[in-house]
């Protein structure tokens, strides 16, 4: 679990209770993964992959929200360098560096990868949760396809199931000349807030 999975979602940023109004409203999202295109040096998002491969400017409101859940990262997520620049429930970016998450071979991590598809998922989770509610994750799985030794990654997860209980996501993670490196599946399971849940 990610620190997003201990969140509860009235603590999230008040633009992710307006996230979490309009789950119901939101397109629903395709069983197959975007296809992606290189991500931004941290901090600055770029525009955002569509399913048809061309690029298109990133909603205001969901760089926005992005900006805010940065502010609230995990130890996790700033030791590996995970920065979201895109953020709804619906559909979520972030970019993670290759350098200083990489194994003894000098490739990156495969477990580190699949922290950065549980962060993304984690997240979007939490923004489509009600209020009262925490998102935590059950089961995740990742298929790693190629390596990568430097440079930036760039994960994008999609909402495939927003159900009142149990929330899946894909997510696709490239390198930078957007060749898959990973795709992964996560689903988390929507319950109570526990009465000593804080934000981490």
């Amino acid at each position: 679990m990610t620190a997003a999975d201990a969140t509860p979602a009235a603590d999230l940023p008040p633009a992710a209770s307006r996230a979490s109004d309009q789950r119901a409203s939101d397109p629903p999202a395709s069983d197959e993964p975007a296809a992606d295109t290189p991500g931004a040096a941290a901090g600055t998002p770029t525009a955002g992959p569509t399913a048809g491969g061309g690029a298109v400017a990133p909603d205001p409101a969901a760089v926005q929200l992005a900006a805010q859940v940065n502010a609230a990262r995990g130890e996790a997520e700033r030791r590996l360098g995970i920065l979201l620049t895109e953020a709804s429930a619906a559909r979520l970016v972030a970019t993670m560096p290759v350098e200083g998450n990489r194994q003894p071979f000098g490739l990156l991590h495969g477990g580190v990868s699949v922290v950065l598809a549980e962060t993304l998922g984690s997240v979007g989770a939490m923004l489509g949760a009600p209020p009262g509610s925490i998102a935590v994750g059950i089961e995740v799985s990742a298929t790693h396809h190629r390596s990568a030794t430097s440079g930036v990654v760039t994960g994008v997860a999609t909402r495939v199931h927003g159900g009142r209980t149990l929330t899946t996501y894909d997510i696709r993670i490239t390198d930078e000349a957007g060749r898959a490196v990973c795709t992964s599946r996560l689903t988390c399971m929507i319950i109570p807030a526990p009465p000593d849940a804080e934000r981490p």
